[in-house]
């Protein structure tokens, strides 16, 4: 009956320019922590996975989160760079950007899968190798997705294969994309293709497959105390231990969270040298 609920309230806010929920948690509290989440599906989607979950830590912890949804990832980047989310869930790179730009600590990520780029075409594409795709469009959902957009972006012009990218806001609409023959390919990552429903995931093959890297972590702005961000986090690994939480993880690609930091884990991404191919709308 909640998830229902959560659905239609969703459905209602998706006509604005941002999804957002009152106080997810505990409402006796002066204090409302803003939690943003890279807009990867439908802020439909984000809302009715990330609600449950964030009502059951906040309820355990004693906090309340504003869970915010941007309608794009661009937009999304810009309040990252504001530093305005006091807890965010976003990518990789993202996390080398906000560590960079506003000091944002990396706190826990899934252990269980390691995050992959794809570059998908139709199942029965003629198109067998990525020189097939020179000079051709091809759909991304975002300039600075990490694995799905600039990891495939650098290793094609690593192999010096000139393409067109076209960013069409989502991983979803990516694949949709490429079964509706509107691309020739498209990026993606593992996980959510993993995420779509079989008749989806029958159309498509991963026709190149990036290194793989740390998944995307949860982190905090500096101003959440030590103490919160042990208290979120604790609640957080307390979810595995029953049948409930454990879903509840699974559904926002958490099932194994462990703890994480800057210098272990993402530091380690600087090396990649992607700056080259960022695009950023500065706040």
């Amino acid at each position: 009956m909640k998830r229902q609920l959560y659905g239609l309230v969703a459905s209602a806010l998706i006509l604005s320019s941002a999804v957002q929920a009152d106080c997810l948690g505990e409402k006796n509290t002066s204090k409302v922590y803003s939690f943003e989440v890279v807009p990867q599906f439908s802020a439909t989607k984000i809302y009715t996975t990330w609600s449950p979950l964030l009502q059951r830590v906040g309820h355990e912890t004693g906090m309340c989160f504003e869970l915010r949804v941007s309608p794009t990832i661009p937009e999304f980047e810009q309040k990252l760079l504001k530093g305005a989310p006091e807890f965010v869930f976003l990518n990789p790179y993202h996390a080398v950007l906000a560590h960079q730009k506003k000091k944002y600590q990396p706190l826990l990520a899934d252990s269980a899968d390691l995050l992959t780029g794809i570059l998908v075409v139709r199942a029965d594409s003629p198109i067998q190798s990525l020189h097939d795709l020179k000079g051709k469009p091809i759909f991304f959902p975002a300039p600075n997705a990490f694995a799905a957009s600039l990891l495939i972006r650098a290793e094609m012009t690593k192999k010096k294969i000139d393409i067109q990218p076209v960013f069409v806001k989502n991983h979803s609409n990516v694949y949709r994309s490429v079964i509706g023959k509107d691309a020739l390919a498209g990026g993606g990552v593992n996980n959510t293709l993993d995420n779509e429903a079989p008749e989806v995931r029958q159309q498509l093959r991963v026709l190149f497959e990036t290194p793989a890297y740390a998944p995307h972590p949860l982190a905090t702005h500096p101003s959440v105390p030590e103490a919160v961000r042990q208290r979120f986090l604790k609640a957080m690994l307390k979810l595995t231990q029953d049948e409930e939480g454990r879903k509840l993880l699974e559904g926002i690609h958490l099932s194994k969270p462990q703890v994480v930091t800057y210098a272990k884990h993402y530091k380690p991404l600087e090396s990649l040298q992607l700056e080259k191919f960022l695009v950023l709308t500065e706040p």
